[in-house]
Parts: structure tokens; sequence; C-alpha cells
């Protein structure tokens, strides 16, 4: 049975704002404060989603989380009804309304670690939830999404969750942005590579937090009883952290048998890369096409510019025919074993380095044949590109027939989906804004009807 990799992007939610959440997270603290667009924000997410479909991908829809917590505020100390609430925190604590009212979920790579159905000894696809321990506004996402999870991969017969991990230091884990599976084809048992920033004796950064732990990644490998020899962690470089690379997805991407990574990327970089090959040829598992990594050294790319442009936060997408530059709705393109297309953000338009360096990308020996660019701004301006919007999940096609069908997207609900933001989302939402009580009431409603739109009846707390 054939297997695809389905990517299943967050909708970027009605409280989309810039309220500069994320130490580390250098795009994240450039623009605090200015003014947001949640519904230019939404329609850039939709189109990129549309734009994979064109392309041949399966693509699936995950609802954003409801906003604001009103609970989270009510354990931080903040009573009373909920216009009451937040005007007391707004007025005493503004960055914990601004947490409480993150659209944070929109960046689906970090919703949960994924294992195929083909690496797990049960033949089911694994579900870890992130715990994302590191920020607030990011760990009062896990109930959300472990509840939502389990609803659009409800059969147990072939999805099996598994709690997140310990909320403790030890056990820091942010998904999938760290994360990357490498296979001959989707069909075949893949290698895992968990990244992680902080252990217990490695270097760690001077100017920020390291995210990941080696802890968390070897519970992981147990809960979703991977191979050993199917495995390798490797550290991310803390002097590149301490460069804004606050997820190895900010400085390397793979897809199939293909890995594109920054030289100084990772910690003992040549051992690592080492290893993967060494894993990739064990006799009876990878055969077939080798595995191509590619590194870009300082002078194709500096860290800097990987991390202004997004380079790396690209996603790679099987192709089988050139591009089309203005494809109708009906124009779609089949996944191919062989090239690839760079959908990349347009922030490497703006950078010279960038486009110099995918210039000598698509022109090198590796699968990738196309570059495409897609108009994120308003997510790229709070920290996160094409790859951190969408998670990875490799199904057949039996798995595909038992997601929930509501979420997977087509046409007509695309143009529902658009049709909903222009009804629902603000043109423009300012930190002042959060204060509003008018807002809590606008985002209950458009949630209320997304849920009917994606068939998914009594999803929110707020509709039980």
């Amino acid at each position: 049975m054939l297997y695809r990799e389905v990517n299943f992007d967050g909708l970027i939610g009605p409280s989309h704002n810039y309220a500069g959440l994320s130490p580390g997270n250098i795009a994240s603290g450039q623009h605090k404060g200015e003014i947001a667009s949640p519904r230019q924000a939404a329609l850039q997410g939709l189109e990129k989603m549309w734009r994979l479909v064109q392309l041949g991908q399966e693509q699936g829809v995950l609802p954003p989380a409801p906003r604001p917590d009103i609970e989270t505020l009510q354990r931080l100390g903040f009573s009373g009804s909920i216009p009451e609430a937040i005007r007391q925190a707004y007025r005493q604590a503004p960055h914990l309304l601004a947490s409480c009212y993150s659209a944070s979920t929109m960046w689906a790579a970090n919703t949960a670690t994924v294992s195929a159905s083909k690496d797990c000894p049960d033949g089911r696809v694994h579900f870890t939830p992130a715990n994302l321990i590191t920020t607030l506004h990011r760990s009062i996402e896990t109930n959300y999404s472990a509840a939502m999870l389990k609803r659009i991969f409800s059969d147990p017969a072939h999805f099996c969750h598994h709690s997140p991990l310990p909320c403790q230091t030890d056990y820091a884990d942010e998904g999938a942005a760290n994360h990357t599976r490498l296979c001959s084809s989707h069909n075949q048992p893949g290698i895992t590579l968990l990244v992680y920033g902080r252990g217990s004796d490695s270097p760690v950064p001077k100017r920020y937090p390291a995210r990941q732990t080696l802890a968390a990644c070897e519970a992981l490998v147990r809960q979703h009883q991977l191979p050993a020899a199917n495995v390798v962690i490797a550290q991310q470089n803390p002097t590149v952290i301490d460069q804004g690379v606050f997820h190895h997805d900010v400085i390397g991407v793979g897809h199939r048998n293909f890995l594109m990574l920054h030289q100084d990327s990772l910690f003992n970089q040549p051992q690592v890369l080492q290893q993967l090959q060494q894993q990739w040829q064990q006799p009876g598992h990878f055969r077939g096409e080798p595995l191509i990594i590619t590194e870009f050294n300082e002078d194709i790319l500096s860290v800097r510019d990987a991390v202004s442009s997004y380079l790396f936060n690209s996603q790679l997408i099987s192709l089988s025919q050139p591009v089309l530059s203005n494809p109708s709705p009906d124009d779609t393109q089949s996944p191919d074993t062989d090239q690839m297309l760079l959908l990349a953000p347009t922030n490497c338009q703006a950078s010279d380095a960038a486009l110099k360096a995918i210039d000598w990308l698509i022109t090198g020996d590796n699968p990738v044949s196309a570059v495409e660019y897609i108009d994120l701004t308003q997510s790229m301006n709070n920290g996160g590109g094409p790859a951190c919007l969408r998670l990875r999940v490799p199904l057949n096609q039996t798995e595909l027939n038992a997601v929930h069908p509501g979420a997977m997207l087509d046409f007509t609900l695309y143009n529902r989906l658009k049709s909903w933001i222009n009804k629902h989302y603000r043109e423009q939402l300012t930190a002042d804004d959060l204060a509003d009580p008018c807002l809590p009431v606008e985002i209950q409603a458009a949630l209320d009807e997304l849920t009917e739109i994606l068939e998914l009846p009594r999803f929110y707390p707020f509709q039980v």
C-alpha cells in the first residue's frame, strides 16, 4: 500500500497579534508591538495550504485553539466575568493577557511529534503532543492540541495517542520542529532524526534558552517504540541557538532521501552525518536511492542570513512535472520519487544572500530542481515560516481514509474558509485591542461557525 506525506497546517486564529513572547525568536522580538492583521495572516496561511493542494499534495486543516484562554487567566489570579478578568490582566500584567490571547497554535510543527506506522512495531501512527514548557503562551496549548489530535485522528486501529511528556524542565519538548524523518520512499521504514539543545553534559547557549532536551528525545523514542537502529539523536550547536535558531527547522530541513542544513547547525556535525549515512546503508532497510546531504557553509549562506530569510524553514515537496506558474483550481500534480520543489517564504526574495544560496542549491547535485515563493509575511513577522505552519503525517490510503474528512482541504472547503475569514477576522489588531470586551465574543462566534464548516460539532469547551 502506498504511503504519502500529508501536511496538516494550523489555521491562523482571529487573535493573531505581535506580542514578542518568544525569547530567542528574533523575528518575534523585532516586530513586538506592531499592528497585526489577523485577516491577512489567515488568508496567507490558507493560500499556502491551497497551493500545496494545487501541487498534488494531500492537505489538512487544524483548527485554532479558543482564545483568550480564560482558564489560565483565572489560574493566574484574574477573577470575575470574562470581561472583568481581561480588564484586570490588561491593567496589571498585559504580557499575561497577550500570552492567553496568543494564536501560536498556528505553528503546527510544534503541535506534536509524529511517527509513521512503517516505523512503529504495532503498525500504527503514533502522536505525542508537545508540552512546550519553555514559554507560557505555548505551554497552554498542550491540552487543546492533545484533544484536537484525538478528534482529527480518532480511529484507535490506526492511530495511537500518547500523553505529553511530564511538564518538568528535563523533559522540555517542542514537537516536530526538531524532528526529521528520512526514507528512501514513504513506503519504507525511515530514520528518525531528533535534535535537542540541552542535555546533562552538553554545552549550552549563553544568550537564549535551549528548548528541546535530550531526555525528551529519548522518552519520545521509548513512547513510540522506535527501533534504536533507525534513530539518530543529535545536539543543536549552541552557538547557532544564540543567533536565533530556536528550533532545528530554522537551520535544516529534510524530505525523503534528502537533507539540507547549515554546516554549523549541529554539534559534532560530521560525526552525526556519518552516523546517518551508516544507518541508511544497513542491509534490508534503506535500499534504493542514496541519502543525499547538502551542507551550506558560511560562504554560501551565513547563519544570520539563514535566520533572517528563513530559507531552511521552507517546505520540500516531491513533484512529477514542472510547476505551473498560474494554475487553475483544477490543476494538480502528482508526487514523484525524484524531483523536489523548494517552497520558500518571500523573505528569501528580499535577501541577496538567500537568493544566491537557492541558486546554488537548485543547480547542485541534489533532488531540488525548482523554487517557488509564498507570501507568509504575517506569520514570518512572528517568527514562523512555511515549515512552522505544518505538521507532517506520513499516511497510507487506509490511514488517510480514517482521518476526519472535514479537515481535508478541497476547493469547496478552501472557498468556505476564505469566506469565513473575511466575515469574522479583524483587519487590524493591536496590544490595546486585546482589552476590548467584544473581541472574545467575536472569536467565539467565529470558532462556533468554523466547527460547522469542518464538521466538528461540540469541538470547543464553550459548545458543550
